[in-house]
């Protein structure tokens, strides 16, 4: 056994040395990668922060001196992450300038991001008959929580931190089963309903009053070219006021839909839709026959 790991290490150190000095595969200088569990742990407490007294007891009482006490507490674990996050892709020596850099953006962005976060709450409220309350919208609606951890996300995404953003909403992706990437543009009084398994885009760009239901894709049209797209405008434009039901797939960088458009379930669009247009999928013939009585008693 001895020999064969002793074996094994030999190999791999000899496949580490045949690549270069900035390969990506292998943690390089001294401020190695961010904690991916740290990261979540502080997605959620901004969560929290955004919403307080509804998913931690610190902020119940105490007011603004328990909740500065918290964010500082918060900003200081991220700014570490981020350290590690900027250190990586550009070295260590202005990493530290970077992170605080960064900390700062979000900071002064949070007052707006909770703005954005109530409108998001009274459009899910407004728009479903079935929410009780706003508390309720806020404590158990996954499409809130993939919105929240996608709006702090953003600010960072803008702030051009590296892996961070991207931890936070894979994170809210597991947790919900929505994927919003933390690129992507989200207007006010955003409504996800039900949920699960929506995208959306890196490079998407969605208006205001927008509501879209469970299995919606708002996608690239082909990402054969892989890197070479980077940078490139792959997701398509929802302008405001527009619903989505559920299985509509809308594709492609110069997809526009307009103001005021309705797009039915399984709609595959690739193309722009001019304002107030209703989408639709022919209903396929459905097809009734009375079941043989002897088979039935046999089943």
């Amino acid at each position: 056994m001895k020999d064969r790991i002793r074996e094994a290490v030999k190999a791999s150190a000899e496949k580490i040395r045949a690549y270069s000095e900035d390969a990506e595969l292998f943690i390089r200088g001294d401020c190695g990668l961010p904690d991916r569990a740290k990261v979540i742990e502080v997605s959620e407490k901004l969560r929290s922060l955004m919403f307080p007294g509804f998913f931690s007891d610190e902020f119940k009482t105490g007011g603004e001196y328990a909740y500065g006490y918290a964010l500082t507490d918060v900003v200081k674990t991220l700014k570490k992450e981020m350290r590690a996050a900027f250190g990586y892709m550009g070295g260590c020596r202005s990493a530290e300038e970077q992170a605080e850099e960064a900390c700062l953006t979000l900071i002064e962005c949070l007052p707006d991001v909770q703005r954005m976060l109530v409108q998001d709450v009274e459009a899910a409220f407004d728009g479903d008959p079935a929410a009780k309350s706003r508390a309720g919208v806020v404590f158990s609606y996954p499409g809130l929580h993939a919105i929240t951890i996608y709006r702090l996300a953003h600010v960072l995404y803008e702030a051009e931190v590296p892996f961070i953003p991207r931890i936070m909403t894979e994170h809210a992706h597991s947790v919900t089963g929505i994927d919003i990437n933390a690129g992507a543009k989200i207007g006010s009084y955003f409504f996800i309903d039900h949920g699960t398994g929506v995208v959306i885009g890196e490079t998407t760009v969605i208006g205001d009053f927008v509501k879209l239901y469970q299995g919606v894709t708002l996608g690239a049209l082909s990402t054969r070219q892989g890197q070479k797209l980077k940078g490139l405008k792959r997701h398509p434009t929802i302008g405001n006021r527009v619903t989505i039901y559920s299985g509509a797939s809308i594709l492609g960088g110069e997809t526009e839909i307009g103001d005021d458009c309705v797009i039915g379930g399984n709609a595959f669009v690739t193309s722009s839709v001019p304002p107030r247009t209703r989408v639709s999928v022919k209903s396929p013939e459905l097809t009734f026959r009375e079941v043989n009585k002897n088979l039935w008693e046999k089943a």
